[in-house]
């Protein structure tokens, strides 16, 4: 038994709700498009349409989606297909409304339109479908175009159905009953549609100022340029390579799509802290740079030397001493300014270790002096230059180093007063994290490995390996995958970084990934693991 008028608009009214519902569920664009047509076809039995969206500039309404049942058509949506086709132009060349095509008519005039069949119709060009039905072997008949609108009344774009078929397949016209289904539809498509974009673009607003911030701290230290892309990457490929394993201790870490943009968030914004760190120390190349490298002070004052050293040769001929003697005196005291000259030009450079016996030459060169231009006898190095020249480790001295760490806390205090959305309310533990250690002595918060997350964890390996990696670096040599790896091993032995991490960047190979991305053929070495220190094969 047929149900009665009533009992069909109640079911297309509780079917129109359970569609608002998933609409509004919907926070993928791609499936939101593909759930209005999908929706559309199945509440009025058509055998497929296509969905319009408006151009940027108004003027066009592009090809998002098309769908074909009895053609197996199936272009954009989820179907992985571009739909390819021009633009359907609102208007003609000469400016007036482009009123010939049903849909251009049903976008301007914001009207549904209706056509029980297109062969027939009158007042518009369906010159189109009928080349479309001969190289196809199809029939256009039955049409129903309805325009999305915005609570603005700003056209979102158009859907178009074709083809409403009866119980027994057969193609017959869509009913008042379907327009004002579709209307309704359309309606709520359009509101969908229009939040989803907002927030689409909202988000790409996001990721354009965190690449703003980026590019800012990248021109102020051309030294560390792609850091700030390089961690985000190396950091997604160890955390994807964590997610698949099966087994061991991190068997069940797992990460949603949300997950994974959390992360990659942190990752942008891991050092956004170094904004405020100061240029002459954050590009510190050398021991004795501030604004310009103090090196050529003592250059100029080793010249000095010479020159007094000269002059003393002169005045002690003038006075009739031996000149051979003299001149071989004065030989051997220029070797040895030019021998101590290169010794502090070389102390100046940093490296991994200086030697305490080359610190204490240092002190001993300080304390000898040399002649002012204002007559003044003064020792040749000040106490600045020698506590800066006696840095055993790198260019930095503690001080320095401390306003370098303190980049981090920084980096916390300006994510945590950030209005972070409940799913990304843990960026600012992962971007923190990245200076801790697994034994409690990194900082800013001392943190041991269980009181950190996994994707915290995660970051401390990227930045430890994509700096060890790093060929722009004014105080250090790029280092091959082997001598990288080696000293990340060491790292993990000394409680520095997670082992289980440090286990599956090894074994799954997230090394190599990341070295055919971002390393010259020349920093990728062969690797033998089992020499490794902390990495069992």
């Amino acid at each position: 038994m047929p149900n009665t008028p009533q009992e069909d608009q109640f079911s297309r009214l509780n079917q129109l709700t359970e569609i608002s519902r998933a609409l509004s569920g919907e926070r993928d664009l791609t499936r939101l498009l593909e759930l209005i047509m999908r929706s559309a076809t199945q509440a009025t039995d058509a055998d497929g349409g296509t969905l319009y969206r408006s151009t940027e500039d108004g003027n066009s309404l592009s090809f998002d989606l098309v769908f074909n049942a009895t053609l197996n058509l199936h272009f954009g949506g989820t179907s992985g297909r571009q739909a390819n086709f021009p633009p359907m132009r609102l208007y003609r060349d000469d400016g007036k409304p482009n009123d010939t095509s049903v849909v251009a008519h049903a976008a301007l005039t914001r009207t549904s339109v209706r056509i029980d069949d297109a062969y027939t119709a009158q007042g518009f060009d369906f010159v189109g479908a009928r080349k479309f039905d001969e190289a196809n072997h199809y029939r256009s008949k039955s049409f129903l175009t309805v325009p999305m609108l915005s609570h603005e009344d700003q056209l979102i774009g158009v859907l178009q159905l074709i083809n409403a078929r009866d119980e027994r397949g057969q193609t017959v016209p869509f009913s008042e009953q379907d327009q004002g289904f579709i209307e309704a539809l359309a309606a709520q498509a359009a509101i969908a549609l229009e939040n989803q974009m907002l927030v689409d673009r909202l988000e790409a607003l996001f990721f354009s100022f965190i690449n703003l911030i980026n590019v800012a701290i990248d021109e102020k230290s051309p030294h560390t340029s792609g850091h700030c892309q390089r961690v985000p990457e190396l950091t997604m490929l160890l955390a994807d390579a964590a997610v698949a394993v099966t087994e061991g201790p991190l068997a069940d870490f797992k990460m949603t799509s949300t997950d994974r943009r959390e992360l990659l968030i942190a990752g942008l914004l891991h050092d956004c802290g170094k904004i405020v760190t100061p240029v002459h120390v954050m590009d510190k190349g050398t021991k004795l740079q501030t604004l310009f490298d103090r090196i050529e002070m003592v250059d100029a004052r080793c010249e000095v030397l010479r020159r007094d050293a000269e002059i003393e040769n002169l005045k002690a001929k003038l006075a009739g001493g031996d000149a051979a003697e003299l001149d071989q005196t004065l030989a051997a005291r220029l070797a040895q300014i030019a021998a101590d000259q290169s010794f502090l030009q070389t102390a100046n450079v940093g490296g991994e270790k200086m030697a305490d016996a080359d610190i204490e030459r240092v002190k001993v060169l300080a304390r000898q002096t040399w002649v002012r231009g204002d007559g003044q006898v003064a020792p040749f190095l000040n106490e600045d230059e020698t506590r800066n020249l006696s840095i055993q480790y790198g260019t930095l001295t503690g001080d320095e180093r401390q306003i370098i760490n303190n980049h981090i806390s920084t980096t916390i205090r300006m994510l945590e007063n950030l209005p972070w959305p409940p799913q990304m309310k843990r960026v600012p533990e992962f971007a923190g994290g990245h200076h801790e250690r697994m034994d409690g002595k990194g900082y800013p918060r001392g943190l041991k490995r269980e009181e950190m997350s996994v994707q915290a964890r995660v970051m401390g390996i990227a930045d430890i390996f994509e700096a060890l990696t790093a060929n722009d670096r004014p105080y250090k040599a790029a280092k091959t995958l082997t001598e990288s790896l080696n000293i990340l091993g060491f790292m993990c032995k000394s409680g520095h970084v997670d082992p289980d991490l440090f286990d599956i960047f090894v074994r799954k190979k997230v090394y190599l990934d990341f070295a055919h991305k971002f390393l010259p053929p020349e920093q990728i070495d062969v690797v033998d693991e089992s020499k490794i220190p902390g990495y069992v094969p």
